[in-house]
């Protein structure tokens, strides 16, 4: 991992929001990694076998779970390459960060029926690293993101 090596202003301190997302940023990164494996496992089960996955309800939206596990297999290994960028501090993972865990909200909202829990829990994983990815001021005052 590299280290911040943007200096400071005089006079100014990191504050407790700061060292909280610095923390969050490298979280969000390990997050963003183990979802990324997650979904490729997820996706690999859909591919596989149609009927790992079971309705739960009748939802407007029905897909093929072939095509989720495809879905899932890609954006799974795009999510873990991402992480790594984070973790390497690489400047594109920010940007590219925020972009796929918003990517993965709307993805697991329309999974619903078939993985309610998981699928509510991987949101939520996905709008801390979300948080984490935007305050985070490591790339310096200058940079916008």
């Amino acid at each position: 991992m590299s280290q911040n090596t943007t200096p400071r202003k005089a006079g100014t301190q990191p504050g407790a929001a700061g060292s909280w997302a610095s923390g969050g940023t490298l979280f969000a990164g390990v997050l963003m990694l183990v979802t990324g494996f997650m979904d490729v496992f997820q996706g690999i089960a859909g591919i596989a076998e149609d009927d790992v996955y079971t309705r739960i309800g009748d939802y407007v939206f029905k897909f093929d779970l072939t095509t989720w596990g495809w879905i899932h297999l890609i954006l799974g290994v795009i999510v873990a390459i991402t992480g790594v960028g984070i973790l390497k501090g690489a400047e594109w993972g920010r940007v590219a960060g925020i972009s796929l865990a918003s990517l993965n909200i709307l993805f697991q909202f329309l999974f619903l029926p078939y993985q309610p829990w998981w699928a509510l829990f991987s949101m939520a994983i996905s709008i801390f690293v979300i948080w984490a990815l935007a305050t985070d001021k490591a790339y310096g005052p200058d940079e916008p993101f």
